[in-house]
């Protein structure tokens, strides 16, 4: 039978103390970053396995922290998982994932099942069905909290998101240098500081061109598709726009499908771009010019603050990180 390999062990392999390869296992910031890759490789090399349980009962942690976001589906969110994912597998933690599906009470309901000792921390991306920021202005006192992506402003928690203010003034601009001067605008996330910073973007830029904003091309994002496509047919055919800026990419199949319905060829009629993650962008016909966030980036840093606070270390100044987004241009602008 193969002898089980225990901390003990690699103390003596490495003729250190057992204590300070449980603080090297553990990233501590007591630990020189040498001596920490020493006990890591002998580590792996032995194929040693923690015991969790023995280890969180010491330490008083349950190794485990929870992401609250919208949805799982949308290509965003899973690109931040993926990166929240590999930060949380560097410190040996599990991740509990939990959809709200844009409910702000099932979020609320969620966040406060984890104040009971249940994970050590929260990662979240809010809903943006309304503004909730007294309910999270109590929570950042009780839990360690970070914020991606759709975040509230006035509060003291560390909030990763991305340049939207700047990001759609260009988009704004590429379409206007591609002729257009009619542009609409698909309204989402109009309640959280993401979506009226987008809306912002759009709107300066046009101001800044000399096009005066219409409230006539604005229409707002409703969570039913059919809605939202009717919507946009409406739009088409009363006010004749030459573009459509989509804030959020869920109406992008609408988008393209009221286009198609109404016998218009994009981007000849009309120019179609959109925030978007969306892998299978480049493949629509035509492929779609996309604002794309950064969205394993926008996961990993959130994860690299959140375990941060929890090893109490100074988190500098990050307590708003933003990162850049960006706009690659494609046939649906036609230039």
């Amino acid at each position: 039978m193969a002898e089980t390999v225990n901390i003990k062990r690699l103390a003596q392999e490495l003729n250190i103390s057992i204590a300070t390869v449980s603080k090297a296992l553990n990233d501590s910031h007591e630990i020189s970053l040498k001596t920490k890759n020493r006990v890591w490789t002998l580590a792996k090399e032995l194929n040693y396995t923690p015991n969790p349980a023995a280890s969180n009962l010491r330490s008083n942690k349950t190794k485990t922290v929870a992401v609250v976001i919208p949805c799982v589906a949308n290509n965003f969110f899973s690109l931040s998982i993926m990166g929240i994912e590999e930060i949380a597998r560097q410190y040996g933690y599990h991740v509990l994932i939990y959809q709200t599906h844009e409910n702000i009470e099932a979020e609320k309901a969620f966040t406060n099942s984890l104040l009971n000792g249940r994970v050590d921390g929260i990662l979240t991306s809010v809903s943006s069905s309304e503004y909730n920021s007294e309910y999270y202005a109590n929570l950042v006192k009780k839990i360690p909290l970070v914020f991606f992506d759709r975040v509230y402003e006035n509060l003291d928690a560390v909030k990763v998101t991305t340049d939207d203010y700047e990001i759609a003034f260009q988009a704004t601009e590429h379409l206007i240098e591609c002729g257009c001067s009619k542009i609409a605008y698909l309204f989402g996330l109009e309640n959280l500081p993401a979506g009226k910073s987008r809306f912002a973007g759009y709107l300066d830029a046009l101001k800044s061109h000399g096009i005066t904003a219409s409230d006539e091309l604005v229409i707002r994002y409703h969570d039913d598709e059919e809605f939202n496509l009717s919507q946009i047919k409406e739009l088409l055919r009363n006010y004749k726009p030459d573009a459509l800026f989509s804030s959020i990419e869920e109406f992008i199949i609408p988008a393209y499908c009221a286009c198609r319905e109404l016998g218009l060829q994009i981007p000849d009629d009309v120019k179609v771009l959109s925030f978007s993650n969306l892998s299978t962008a480049k493949l629509l016909s035509p492929s779609l010019t996309t604002i794309s966030q950064p969205a394993f980036e926008i996961g990993r840093e959130a994860a690299k603050c959140l375990f941060k606070i929890l090893h109490n270390k100074q988190l500098d100044d990050e307590q708003n990180i933003i990162l850049k987004s960006v706009l690659t241009k494609r046939e649906s602008t036609g230039c």
